[in-house]
């Protein structure tokens, strides 16, 4: 009898073993369901608020050539708010020609640039002459300092000054003297699709103005001024016409739950040749954040 209650003991024993381990097994298949399922919310959501930022930016190009006043978009970098199926978007564009061509402009308006962005007089006048021995293609420094092989040498960088023309403003990153903090309160005002030495008044930020001796802020802000309760503006003379065709373009989606999606990119209005295509896209980021 005592070995036939052992044997019913362990036997026990190994049934409650077992409907512990079905049990884990069944909440652990259970979680992982629940965790796809979120993970799968997360991600579709995404795609929708990406689709969203994608939309305005397309937006933005039907609307800056638009053919009624009324409707039409100012690319002078103020911000629309838009709704794509429910969904708001801001959006900002901006002619690029409204900005300071860093392959095209002279030293002094590079440093009146700076300086507009509170780059100290000297650090700025250095920095300027600096980003112009970048691109030139002879070894003699700028008159106010610049950068050439040597400096960069005396600085400990594995590399010289270009002597060739920037092929991103990204690339400003890596002139003798630009620091991570100036790059990222200028970089919103350089281009490379321009060619032209002096930026377009119609569509440039304060800074920019600023640098080019005008009053900037006062200028924009008579700018905004001229607009309809719509954010279209009134004034034909202040509307520049549709632009140049070349734009930087920020498009953000925000949704309910505080997801948003973003894309900046510079777009050239035309598929470049390709079948279907409404623009060129010159430089794109674009990303999804979370609260």
């Amino acid at each position: 009898m005592k070995a036939r209650a052992r044997q019913d003991g362990a036997a026990l024993l190994l049934v409650m073993w077992l409907i512990a381990l079905l049990a884990s097994l069944i909440g652990a298949f259970a979680l992982g369901a629940r965790v796809e399922r979120l993970q799968e919310r997360v991600l579709s959501r995404g795609v929708i608020a990406g689709e969203a930022a994608r939309a305005g930016l397309e937006m933005a190009l039907v609307r800056v050539g638009d053919p009624d006043q009324r409707r039409r978009w100012v690319p002078d970098g103020r911000t629309y708010h838009w709704q794509y199926d429910g969904i708001p978007v801001d959006v900002q564009v901006t002619d690029e020609q409204g900005k300071v061509d860093i392959n095209a402009a002279d030293p002094a308006l590079l440093a009146a640039l700076f300086k507009a962005v509170e780059v100290p007089g000297n650090q700025a006048d250095r920095l300027a002459a600096a980003m112009v021995d970048w691109r030139d293609a002879d070894s003699l420094t700028q008159a106010e300092g610049g950068a050439e092989d040597p400096q960069y040498e005396e600085a400990g960088l594995p590399y010289g000054a270009k002597d060739a023309p920037f092929e991103t403003i990204a690339e400003a990153e890596q002139v003798l003297g630009m620091t991570p903090a100036i790059y990222a309160r200028v970089r919103d005002y350089l281009t490379v699709y321009t060619g032209q030495g002096t930026p377009d008044q119609a569509f440039a930020a304060a800074p920019v103005l600023t640098a080019m001796g005008l009053d900037g802020d006062a200028l924009v802000k008579a700018r905004q001024a001229q607009r309809s309760a719509t954010g279209a503006a009134l004034d034909p003379a202040a509307m520049g016409g549709g632009g140049s065709g070349t734009y930087s373009i920020q498009s953000v989606a925000r949704l309910r739950e505080g997801r948003t999606a973003g894309i900046r990119g510079v777009v050239r209005s035309g598929g470049n040749g390709a079948p279907g295509s409404a623009y060129t896209a010159l430089d794109w980021e674009e990303g999804t954040t979370a609260r």
